[in-house]
């Protein structure tokens, strides 16, 4: 089912951005988010009942499969300070995640 990216990050930011003005956000849940471990989130949007079951599992999958077009998402609202705190906290996961297997590689 293709999801309407606009109509999501609506809800998204309606329903999140405040976890990320002024600063408010933590670094534990960046890290989750860049793990891919977004499913608190997509659990608040299904139990919202704004939108259906088959929507749900696509934003679920789409988000596991990128988790920054949450991250992004919940910086919608945010400050100039957040966002630049939230992207270095972000870029500082990429550099610590762990290295693709060598098999993966080309």
């Amino acid at each position: 089912m293709k999801v309407d990216s606009g109509i999501v990050g609506d809800l998204v930011s309606a329903m999140f951005s405040y976890e990320f003005l002024d600063g408010g956000v933590s670094y534990d849940a960046i890290e989750r988010i860049h793990q891919g471990n977004v499913d608190d989130w997509v659990s608040a949007i299904a139990q919202s009942g704004l939108l259906g079951n088959d929507v749900c599992a696509s934003i679920r999958d789409m988000w596991r499969r990128d988790p920054q077009t949450l991250f992004d998402l919940l910086l919608g609202d945010a400050d100039e300070m957040t966002i630049r705190r939230c992207r270095t906290t972000w870029a500082a996961l990429d550099r610590l995640a762990p290295l693709a297997p060598l098999a993966d590689i080309g």
